[in-house]
């Protein structure tokens, strides 16, 4: 589920107006001129069609075919993959896709039979077999360049996207499991909404304007009163668990999803680039929707399996 919003800034949840560094620079483009967007440089209406399209399909998926949740987080991901990795390259990155694609659907759908399990032991075997195949990529003979900084970016991303991308996975494999997805999904949901109500209405105060100056102390305080309320009703009417469970997620939720967005908009700024890719209309790419939802699922995951 997507809206398109931000603690004070209409998007996807992790692209900032300015996160781009040089590139972002110069004179606005044609297509900036002519299309109408928001404040963060967002063509805000077809932001919003897509966030409503792809909530409307995850939850139809979720009510009716839960089990499908799994074949759209691997596919979501596989995506998310393809487009860091294109990245990484066009700044000298060597991060081998290959076993990162295949170990990412590894990690994700091995956690079906295996649970935990299966998780951990793919993704210690996707790190291994990446390590290798960047030790030996341009062959026997040929001295590996900048072979520690690759590999530990490729082992950065192996853990960003298929390893926390696989919590929301045992979410849905749990009794109730669509349920703790829509308890995940609407947490933040509802924490965008607030940051971006309250950071537009009152937003003064920059929270860390190195990385992300778009975001405000106030949309951050907009955003844990909505995510809390949000968590507080879902929790006790979906799961119909004690609300301070809801309390305490809706807190969480609020601090992991607001990292989340600083970290890939500083994966952004280091890369020179303000989205991630360009699929999604009014978003960028789906990795550009996924930096919130991915250390969201994480916490969810723990915080449910630990107290419901």
């Amino acid at each position: 589920m997507t809206v398109p919003t931000e603690h004070g800034t209409p998007r996807g949840p992790t692209s900032e107006g300015d996160s781009s560094g040089p590139r972002s620079e110069g004179k606005p483009s044609r297509e900036a001129a002519t299309t109408t967007k928001s404040k963060a440089g967002r063509n805000l209406p077809a932001a919003i069609a897509v966030g409503v399209g792809l909530g409307a399909a995850l939850i139809a998926v979720l009510i009716y075919l839960p089990l499908v949740w799994i074949g759209v987080v691997s596919v979501g991901m596989a995506v998310a993959t393809w487009e860091v990795t294109k990245r990484l390259r066009e700044s000298d990155i060597s991060a081998p896709r290959i076993p990162l694609l295949l170990g990412g659907q590894a990690i994700l759908w091995l956690a079906w039979p295996f649970g935990p399990v299966g998780v951990l032991s793919a993704f210690a075997g996707t790190v291994l077999v990446c390590m290798v195949w960047r030790l030996f990529d341009h062959g026997l003979k040929a001295t590996p360049r900048n072979f520690l900084r690759d590999t530990a970016i490729t082992v950065f991303v192996a853990s960003w996207i298929p390893l926390l991308a696989s919590f929301a996975v045992l979410m849905v494999l749990q009794e109730d499991g669509a349920g703790r997805v829509f308890c995940l999904m609407i947490g933040v949901v509802c924490s965008d909404v607030g940051g971006y109500a309250a950071g537009v209405f009152f937003g003064k105060h920059p929270m860390v304007p190195a990385i992300s100056p778009k975001k405000s102390w106030e949309g951050f305080l907009g955003s844990l009163l909505f995510c809390v309320i949000g968590s507080v009703l879902s929790v006790t009417l979906i799961l119909d668990a004690n609300l301070m469970i809801g309390v305490l997620l809706g807190v969480v939720l609020v601090v992991v999803a607001t990292l989340g967005d600083l970290i890939e908009s500083q994966v952004k700024r280091e890369l020179g680039i303000k989205d991630m890719g360009t699929l999604l209309p009014g978003h960028g790419g789906i990795m550009d929707r996924l930096d919130s939802l991915l250390p969201s699922a994480f916490v969810t995951w723990l915080v449910l399996t630990a107290l419901v």
